[in-house]
């Protein structure tokens, strides 16, 4: 059998984090609020602790996240991910964006398993308080009743209630558009550590450390790649891989291939600089095998970029779009995703990246969707 705390306390040690932050977890072990059933894969039955303890145990203290409730608590086909516990370094990292102390008044969306809001309790010592919002009836029960014992107040709904205003709000879900609620319920400049997707739905959903600035306005860097679930009230329709079904009428070579751009970990950098593209990565046939391939799409313009670098598609805007943003990146030195701000107002949903580089306006609105297959996000899940 697992000795589940030794295993809790060496992943507290690989923590890279303040000594803060790594005492506050160290005081929470995981597997206090993680379930006993989880879905350690995309396809394929739950598992669950009393059949496979030791499966369950590897699950919950690798440094990654664990699906906790698939498809809102339903069944399908596939295990679509719809509450979790995070990624514990990705927690760590949004602990120490969020810049808690004791004393403060914390409020947090998403309490999923409750693991976070415990830790934000630590953080805030007796004299601050945390609130935690879950949407889920069912998530929310179970998080109340692993937080026996704790000072963390849990409140099943989208809201807090109350007239109370927080010192910082972390998200744990991803929202495109920042609600105007959320902005209302801190104070000025108190710090909003929030998952942002450029997509409505999949790709990547990098986490920004905003601070309000004015009634309905907030502004702050990007601190971190992630891949979150979406907010349920913005979920969106899911898009359809560019080109799939059709033939490609342009041939020509991009600068890196497919592969390339995966393992230096450009994606993410160049979704956010395209905003009229859509970026997506899946799987197709290719030498003898399948393989990444990296699609854009553009209305009807696509294009299909393969590990050898050759790009083929049908039109070319999409690939002067990305090639112009790559290249940009490409002769600033590919400078990390802190040296984007994000700019948010959340009364007209205008959100503006700027950085040295240049200006870049996401529009609420969704995507057009090329027919074909739903594509993959461009990232691997981190987030909960």
């Amino acid at each position: 059998m697992t000795d589940l705390d030794r295993a809790h306390a060496l992943l507290t040690d690989r923590l890279d984090t303040t000594d803060e932050i790594r005492a506050a977890f160290a005081a929470h072990p995981r597997h206090q609020y993680v379930p006993d059933v989880i879905w350690p894969g995309a396809v394929g039955a739950a598992l669950d602790r009393a059949d496979d303890p030791d499966g369950w145990a590897a699950s919950v203290y690798a440094d990654d996240y664990v699906t906790t409730q698939t498809d809102d608590g339903a069944a399908g086909p596939v295990n679509i991910p719809t509450s979790s516990s995070s990624a514990p370094q990705l927690m760590a990292d949004m602990l120490r964006a969020a810049e808690i102390e004791p004393g403060m008044r914390v409020v947090e969306i998403g309490t999923g398993t409750g693991w976070n809001a415990a830790i934000l309790a630590s953080l805030v010592g007796p004299t601050g308080s945390v609130t935690s919002v879950e949407i889920d009836p069912d998530v929310a029960a179970h998080a109340r009743g692993r937080l026996t014992g704790t000072d963390v107040e849990v409140v099943t709904g989208t809201a807090p209630g109350g007239s109370e205003v927080f010192d910082a709000l972390i998200a744990t879900c991803a929202v495109r558009r920042v609600p105007l609620a959320w902005v209302e319920l801190v104070g000025r400049d108190a710090r909003l550590v929030v998952p942002w997707a450029p997509y409505p739905e999949g790709g990547p959903t990098p986490v920004v450390a905003l601070r309000r600035t004015g009634p309905a306005t907030a502004v702050g860097p990007l601190v971190r790649d992630a891949s979150f679930m979406r907010d349920r009230r913005q979920r969106g329709a899911r898009q359809r891989f560019p080109g799939t079904g059709e033939e490609a009428t342009e041939q020509t070579v991009f600068p890196e291939g497919s592969r390339d751009l995966l393992r230096n970990d450009r994606l993410t950098r160049l979704v956010l600089t395209c905003p009229e593209l859509y970026i997506a990565v899946g799987g197709r046939p290719w030498a003898g095998g399948a393989a990444p391939v990296v699609a854009l799409g553009e209305g009807d313009d696509w294009t299909h970029i393969w590990p050898n670098g050759s790009a083929t598609g049908n039109g070319t805007r999409a690939l002067t779009a990305f090639t112009k943003a790559y290249t940009m990146w490409e002769e600033a030195g590919w400078p990390g995703l802190n040296s984007l701000t994000l700019e948010v107002d959340a009364r007209s949903g205008a959100h503006t990246l700027r950085s040295c580089l240049g200006m870049w306006k996401h529009p609420v609105q969704a995507h057009a969707s090329p027919t074909g297959r739903t594509a993959l996000p461009t990232q691997r899940r981190t987030g909960s």
